[in-house]
């Protein structure tokens, strides 16, 4: 029975893979077209858009999978980091990139500009940056989307799958340009050509069509040129060569001889990749120049010239490429050069994401204790940061997270802008995100009985990681006083916040409860009126103890009260006119105060219950609901110990 049972299990799976084949099968077969170009020009008549040029049909990959620009004044914190910008988003890039806002759209510009046939479409697009900040992947999706374009229309059997309308005679492109509506750029290959007079006798109306899909590891339309050797550089890697076995049957002019499979050549109606392309010699780099430039390849042996349409991507890290900018004798190809920088990411935020979803993407299984990815990321990010007068650098990483940053009750007011603006080369240096993980998997495999990573042991495998890099004694004294000073500094605020928030039962609920008491008090005493208990519903004057015992957390004291009211009601007032939903949260000065009033109110009963040795049975119970709570709270059970101890020696110390 049982084998039975298991046979028609695995023809229900056989039936079910079958149907998943054909249907591709199908698919694809569906989308495929062969035949002669009178009947390809019929086919352009009606869909113009099937002869786009390189450039374009990238262009058009990005418009396609949507395009969209952000009010960047309806949200808070982009108006802080965008202020008076165009902010976009791609589609096409989404999820997958995080913190890349400008290159993203640097890139994409570089294409629109491209896809009109200007300037632009005749140069590189060059990607520099340091190691780890996403270039390659920048380059690997573009050829992914191209792999997973619809099928391009391509003359049959032709090595550079070139455009078919190629085929009409120069002295007719004219015509068919007002009947097709179409641009008519190009010329045969050297290969078509001579099939074109040989066997079809001239007449070009007859030659096969058919459609190819792009693909990279077949090397239709993509092309990838690694680094090469500098003492045996090849050029058939980038234009071919002549295939020595047929030079004894044919002349060396001879068309048949040709063997057009190098990366211009396979890369032709899409794209090719140079990687670390300035590791090349300068020599090597004339025909990349050429190809975009002139549109043009030389081939291999007395065939001439032969057109190209490609987008040639390259990337290389900075130091190659000041080494490279620095000599004189490069300015012919600097000249062809569109740049764009790829940056380590700066915010905070996206920072966690990157790591969030390298994490979903492995086998990385452990617990991971809450704030544990947000500090391994704020390290990263300061090491990344230049210093500035303004304020220090876990400010700075605050304001460029679009944070508000309030001090002695206002809220700092430093503009992101200014601050981007006086600095050159901030995200070019510093830890990058595989440096970061590398961290995660140490503190990981440092604690595998608990199989769980959490904010202490992951500072400890960073300071020991730092410390066992070859990095230059001053930067790893710098990457050292991060984490064991401004880390170590920024998560005891963090763990204070958290201890208290297990402390407190409903800890929002009586954070809004708080905020709507001292609001009814502060409106009534700005606008000189009477406070209406909401229980007993009896008039009563503002308390003013109450009001100044949450503005001194804050140190808002004397005459500064008076004005910090104001401020607040007028604040709320302007938030409420436009709809908007109030909460404690809602004003960053007061969400502060009221945040301290609560950790006050706790923190002698906190520190008590935590150092102690010996707790009576009420601190027992008090410890242990702590405890669940924080465990409620995200923590894994096996490092809360650990972490109250931790708060213990360094948070409340007598």
């Amino acid at each position: 029975m049982a084998d039975k049972v298991k046979g028609k299990a695995e023809d229900t799976n056989i039936a079910s893979f079958r149907t998943l084949i054909e249907k591709d099968r199908e698919t694809r077969t569906r989308n495929s077209w062969s035949g002669p170009l009178i009947e390809y020009l019929e086919i352009v008549k009606k869909t113009p858009e099937v002869t786009m040029l390189a450039h374009e049909r990238i262009y058009k990959m990005f418009r396609d999978a949507g395009i969209k620009e952000i009010n960047v004044e309806e949200d808070a914190k982009l108006a802080r980091l965008y202020k008076n910008q165009k902010l976009r988003t791609f589609e096409f890039f989404a999820d997958e990139f995080y913190g890349l806002d400008m290159t993203l759209s640097a890139v994409v510009r570089y294409f629109h500009a491209a896809s009109m046939r200007g300037e632009e479409s005749r140069q590189v697009l060059y990607l520099v940056g340091p190691v780890g900040s996403g270039k390659s992947s920048l380059v690997e999706k573009l050829k992914t989307g191209l792999s997973h374009l619809p099928p391009f229309y391509a003359i049959d059997g032709c090595p550079m799958y070139e455009e078919p309308l190629h085929l009409i005679p120069r002295h007719l492109r004219p015509e068919f340009e007002k009947m097709l509506g179409v641009k008519i750029e190009g010329d045969l290959c050297p290969v078509c050509r001579y099939k074109l007079k040989t066997e079809y006798k001239g007449k070009w109306e007859d030659y096969p069509v058919k459609t190819r899909e792009f693909s990279r590891r077949a090397r239709v339309g993509i092309g990838v040129v690694p680094p090469v050797d500098p003492n045996n550089q090849d050029t058939s890697v980038l234009i071919g060569s002549e295939d020595i076995s047929k030079l004894d049957k044919y002349s060396e002019g001879d068309p048949r001889v040709l063997d057009l499979t190098g990366a211009l050549n396979v890369g032709n109606r899409g794209m090719v990749e140079f990687i670390e392309v300035f590791k090349n010699e300068t020599e090597y780099l004339h025909a990349m120049i050429t190809a975009t430039q002139e549109k043009a390849i030389p081939a291999p042996g007395r065939h001439g010239m032969i057109y190209v349409d490609t987008c040639i991507v390259a990337h290389s890290n900075e130091a190659e490429w000041q080494k490279f900018k620095a000599d004189h004798t490069n300015e012919a190809i600097l000249d062809r050069i569109v740049v764009v920088k790829v940056p380590y990411n700066l915010r905070l935020s996206e920072e966690v994401k990157i790591y969030n979803k390298i994490i979903s993407h492995s086998n990385f299984k452990a617990d991971i204790a809450p704030h544990t990815i947000e500090l391994a990321s704020k390290f990263a990010i300061l090491t990344r940061l230049e210093p500035t007068a303004k304020c220090d650098l876990m400010t700075k990483l605050k304001l460029y997270n679009g944070e508000e940053i309030v001090e002695k009750g206002k809220t700092k007011k430093i503009d992101v802008t200014e601050l981007r603006e006086e600095v050159k080369r901030e995200g070019m240096d510093g830890i990058s995100t595989r440096f970061i993980m590398k961290a995660l998997d140490n503190a990981l495999s440092d604690n595998i009985e608990d199989n769980a990573i959490h904010p202490l042991n992951v500072r400890e495998a960073l300071v020991n990681l730092v410390k066992s890099s070859d990095f230059p004694d001053d930067t790893k004294r710098h990457y050292l006083e991060l984490l064991r000073d401004v880390i170590h500094k920024d998560y005891l605020e963090i763990l204070e916040k958290e201890i208290t928030k297990a402390f407190i039962y409903s800890y929002k609920e009586q954070a809004d409860s708080l905020f709507q008491n001292y609001l009814d008090h502060a409106e009534a005493y700005v606008t000189k009126s009477k406070v209406k208990d909401r229980n007993t519903k009896e008039e009563l004057t503002p308390d003013e103890a109450f009001l100044k015992s949450i503005e001194e957390q804050i140190g808002i004291v004397g005459t500064a009260a008076d004005g910090f009211r104001q401020e607040v009601i007028a604040f709320l007032w302007s938030i409420n006119r436009r709809g908007e939903v109030i909460s404690y949260e809602s004003y960053e000065p007061l969400k502060d105060a009221l945040e301290k009033k609560l950790m006050a109110s706790v923190r002698d009963v906190s520190r008590i219950i935590t150092k102690a040795r010996t707790r009576d049975e009420d601190q027992r119970k008090k410890y242990n609901t702590m405890v669940d709570q924080l465990i409620n709270n995200g923590y894994p059970a096996s490092c809360v110990d650990v972490i109250l101890k931790y708060a213990a020696n360094h948070l409340w110390k007598d």
